[in-house]
């Protein structure tokens, strides 16, 4: 049996890049890994240059990371991905995703994707998840072929808004989206 191909779309959560990092060997030993970067998140922060990160993946996964929107538009039609999953994802982006906007690599990814019926799989990562990104995680919570890597509080007390995806789910929660579930509890 080949392995699932994941498309594997970063967003500007700077912060969230490390413990994604932590995973990514796993990730890529169980499945075939396209990177997808959206515009912010190849920029420069305190927490890494964008290049650095980009040829971190490269190197993980074998493949060159998708950049822009035209670079991501095939993606759907050409039915390159099994499974989509936006980790870390903003709450700019979960904005977009909940209002159909396409303006970023990342988004048209999720777009084209979702075009074809295909899982998308979110790993949250927003300091206003329980502010006011949460209108925009309920319009998602029941979108149709949308999943969601299990998520809590990272920080009750000095960000008591702040929700961030479980990074060590991310594997588990990928084979869920395929077989058309949600991996539970959703809330750790």
């Amino acid at each position: 049996m080949s392995k699932l191909r994941l498309g594997l779309a970063l967003t500007g959560s700077y912060c969230s890049f490390g413990k994604l990092a932590a995973v990514l060997p796993e990730v890529c030993r169980e499945f075939d890994v396209l990177p997808i970067f959206s515009e912010n998140a190849q920029k420069d922060s305190r927490f890494g240059t964008g290049q650095e990160w980009m040829a971190l993946l490269e190197r993980l996964t074998g493949a060159k990371p998708v950049t822009t929107v035209a670079g991501a538009e095939p993606l759907g039609p050409r039915g390159l991905i099994d499974v989509l999953a936006i980790v870390p994802c903003t709450g700019n982006t979960l904005a977009k995703l909940s209002r159909g906007v396409t303006d970023t690599a990342v988004t048209m990814a999720a777009k084209g994707h979702l075009r074809n019926a295909k899982p998308l799989l979110i790993g949250v990562s927003t300091n206003d998840g329980l502010g006011a990104s949460a209108e925009n995680i309920g319009r998602l919570l029941v979108r149709k072929n949308v999943y969601f890597v299990p998520f809590g509080q990272d920080d009750p007390v000095q960000k008591p808004t702040s929700l961030s995806c479980v990074y060590e789910k991310l594997i588990p929660a990928v084979r869920a989206a395929y077989e058309g579930r949600q991996l539970q509890p959703i809330l750790a």
